[in-house]
């Protein structure tokens, strides 16, 4: 049995984790590959919130097994605190989680790095989460990285001690002040809450459960593939692999092990921090998407720039990531809409083109098609046969120019509001 894979299409937010939720019934193990706690995955079920930003989505559905991949950075406060929460919930995390010895782990001084660096790029700024992870992933590439299984040495608070030190020399170049001495506290104390876990050699695990065949592996991906590091809107993105390809070097997995894969993106189109957004809605629309979408992020809280669907980038996702299943999340916000609009091509710098452009600071307008709106309430309906004619043409639209089926469609927050097709 293969490893199914899903992931968002766009600039993340793309609803993610409701979909993992209402999928991982069908898995018997549910796995993260990568990305870290800039990650806020939203799940509403029987008058429920809960917003997960390291553990997977899988880890409310009884008999399913959870694993965090070694593609991943983990911040052991945030984890401790995101397990705290999920226990009082009388949720078993530790006996539904494991998490991979390869694992980086982000320290206090990464995310000391990581609001330094941001604060003097001055307007420039990536947008970080300041979370951390852009610097954790720079130690890993740079071989400097600490992991999971290293909590596990006799030597690992001299290794931790000397990677501090490194990051303490490194700060040196920017004018900033930070004492760090009550959060790596809480840091160590973190650190050995997750030695009560199991820790696995994570690649053994899923490549021994795919080859018994009894259970299926959905790989759950973080961020959207607009923000990859190789294919996304640079230097605008994310610091880890968001496409398909990352749930290979994320889990230790093969190509030819990766069955289908699901490509979730929202009926329009949103993305929080800078970077390019070539349909993005600087006027009421835009803020009447915001209002009614309720676009703002989970884990930072901030606003999200708001437009209409862009297909150009939506193919150019689908392309890269070989997405055979479509699901559409967040039909139900354009429900009062009386005209919906859909990005088909691009002028660029003058030019017509049908492809996302190398240059970000390319001129780009947007070429849109016009949709009546169905002007009809969705978050009520569960069958297909029930869904207006005028979301329809509209749904069909998007899977004749994607040449991909759309598979589920979700029309509310609710794990029920979500249609099958």
């Amino acid at each position: 049995m293969k490893t199914d894979v899903i992931l968002g299409l766009q600039w993340g937010d793309e609803g993610k984790g409701k979909i993992v939720d209402v999928l991982a019934k069908d898995y018997g193990v549910v796995a993260r590959f990568q990305g870290g706690p800039n990650a806020g995955h939203s799940l509403e079920f029987e008058d429920k919130k809960v917003v997960l930003h390291s553990i997977p989505s899988g880890i409310f559905r009884d008999n399913t097994i959870n694993i965090i991949g070694n593609g991943v950075v983990l911040d052991p406060v945030i984890f401790y605190q995101e397990c705290q929460a999920l226990e009082k919930m009388d949720i078993p995390v530790k006996e539904r989680l494991m998490i991979s010895r390869k694992t980086h782990l982000i320290l206090p001084t990464h995310k000391i790095i990581d609001r330094a660096s941001e604060q003097s790029k001055g307007a420039s700024k990536i947008g970080s989460t300041l979370k951390g992870i852009g610097p954790t992933y720079m130690d890993k590439t740079g071989r400097n990285g600490l992991r999971v299984g290293d909590i596990l040495t006799k030597d690992f608070r001299q290794r931790f001690e000397a990677l501090k030190e490194k990051h303490r020399i490194f700060l040196k170049q920017f004018d900033y002040v930070y004492d760090i001495n009550e959060s790596e506290r809480e840091w160590l104390e973190a650190t050995d809450y997750i030695k009560q876990f199991n820790i696995v050699d994570s690649e053994y695990v899923i490549n021994n459960i795919m080859l018994k065949g009894n259970t299926g592996v959905l790989a759950e991906g973080a961020q959207g593939s607009l923000l990859d590091i190789d294919f996304g809107s640079y230097p605008f993105v994310t610091s880890s692999t968001t496409i398909c390809a990352g749930a290979c070097t994320g889990l230790g997995i093969a190509p030819t092990q990766i069955g289908n894969v699901y490509g979730i993106f929202k009926a329009y189109c949103t993305r929080v921090g800078s970077g390019p957004f070539p349909t993005e809605l600087n006027d009421q629309t835009g803020e009447e998407l915001r209002r009614i979408g309720h676009e703002f992020g989970a884990t930072t809280g901030r606003s999200r720039r708001t437009g209409w669907l862009d297909l150009v980038a939506l193919k150019y996702a689908v392309m890269i990531n070989g997405v055979n299943r479509l699901i559409m999340m967040k039909a139900d916000v354009l429900d009062t809409f009386d005209t919906i609009r859909v990005a088909t091509s691009y002028i660029c710098d003058g030019e017509a083109t049908d492809r996302v452009p190398y240059d970000i600071n390319a001129r780009i307008e947007p070429v849109y098609r016009e949709f009546r709106g169905w002007k009809r309430d969705l978050t009520g309906i569960r069958r297909e046969d029930e869904l207006p004619v005028e979301f329809m043409d509209y749904l069909r639209f998007i899977e004749k120019e994607t040449g991909v089926p759309v598979a589920i469609i979700s029309v509310g927050p609710d794990r029920e509001q979500t249609i099958v097709r």
